[in-house]
């Protein structure tokens, strides 16, 4: 089952049926949902998702509308009534509708009868599309993890909401994991790199009798580097008689490599 069918399986157990405006401001929703078409006097909603036509058949029944036929082809299943049933529901301008319950039932009702969202575990997008003004078309998307755990919120998906974080905080870790190992083994392999150029040298020096003509302290650091070829520059330094810092080992193998030239 995907992340989309769980919300909405959610979505339609809500028990919130009690509540006749609430049905009616839901019912709004899916209308205007891209979903929805019309042929002449009827109209028809289809959805891939059982959840969401056992939904709208509910709140059809609620608003004591029994005369709808439901249909299934294949994964489509579809329900279709005469418009004259909706009517009065369709009248109502959504622009004045004040009371933040209603609101969220018909953001709700948009989103079962046209909202889609990813697996949260790939990629972050919930997109909902729906029929503004009779015929214009709009869609809304959102990328933003934080956006759509507050629509998820919003809309009345509480358990969704728990398991959207959950993965979206584990999604989160395992980046800075990758992250932090990514730039471990670039470091790293800078230091390798880094190490082999300076081993050849100190290897060129033995082979051409160079190495003896060392003072001593390029000859300890020599040593070192041939031993420790996995270490960076400052843990060199801190295995010397004397220990020095970074910048000084530094200089002392540029003296190294200049010298196996």
């Amino acid at each position: 089952m995907s992340f989309s069918t769980d919300i909405k399986k959610e979505l339609s157990q809500i028990n919130d049926l009690a509540n006749k405006q609430k049905v009616k401001y839901e019912l709004m929703g899916y209308l205007i949902s891209d979903n929805i078409t019309r042929d002449g006097k009827n109209i028809r909603f289809s959805t891939e998702s059982e959840y969401n036509i056992n939904r709208f058949s509910k709140l059809l029944k609620n608003v004591n509308i029994e005369d709808f036929f439901i249909d299934i082809q294949g994964k489509i299943y579809s329900i279709r009534l005469k418009n004259i049933y909706l009517e009065n529901i369709e009248k109502e301008e959504i622009d004045k509708i004040k009371n933040i319950e209603y609101i969220k039932s018909i953001v709700r009702g948009v989103f079962l009868g046209s909202g889609s969202i990813n697996n949260p575990e790939n990629k972050y997008h919930l997109e909902i599309s729906y029929i503004k003004v009779k015929t214009i078309e709009k869609s809304i998307y959102l990328k933003d993890s934080e956006e759509i755990s507050k629509f998820l919120a919003f809309i009345g998906a509480t358990k969704s909401v728990l398991k959207f974080e959950d993965i979206r905080v584990q999604r989160e870790m395992n980046n800075k994991i990758n992250r932090l190992v990514n730039c471990k083994t670039a470091n790293l392999n800078k230091v390798l790199n880094a190490s082999i150029e300076q081993i050849e040298a100190i290897k060129t020096l033995k082979q051409n009798g160079d190495f003896a003509k060392l003072d001593e302290n390029l000859k300890e650091l020599a040593e070192i580097r041939l031993e420790h070829p996995e270490m960076s520059l400052e843990e060199l330094g801190k295995l010397l008689k004397k220990p020095i810092g970074k910048s000084g080992v530094n200089y002392r193998i540029k003296k190294i490599i200049e010298l196996s030239r």
